[in-house]
């Protein structure tokens, strides 16, 4: 397995888990049932994880171009 891939696929999980996490906080606005779910927790369960998938995957960038044989060189 490529160095870097593994956080590739966490960060496109917490990408699409955030995605999912600020449609439902949206539906929960829009709708104004009262179920419990507050659209303000929904939406800032969404950045977070959209956020942390970010730097998941910049991670994984890094570490797949550092291991890369010619670029290590040339640092």
């Amino acid at each position: 397995m490529e160095p870097g891939l593994k956080r590739t696929i966490i960060a496109r999980l917490a990408a699409g888990f955030g995605c999912l996490s600020g449609a439902i906080g949206l539906l929960s606005a829009i709708t104004n049932d009262p179920w419990g779910l507050t659209p303000h927790g929904w939406g800032i369960g969404g950045i977070l994880l959209l956020l942390i998938a970010l730097f998941v995957l910049v991670d994984g960038v890094v570490s797949f171009e550092k291991s890369r044989p010619s670029v290590a060189r040339k640092l």
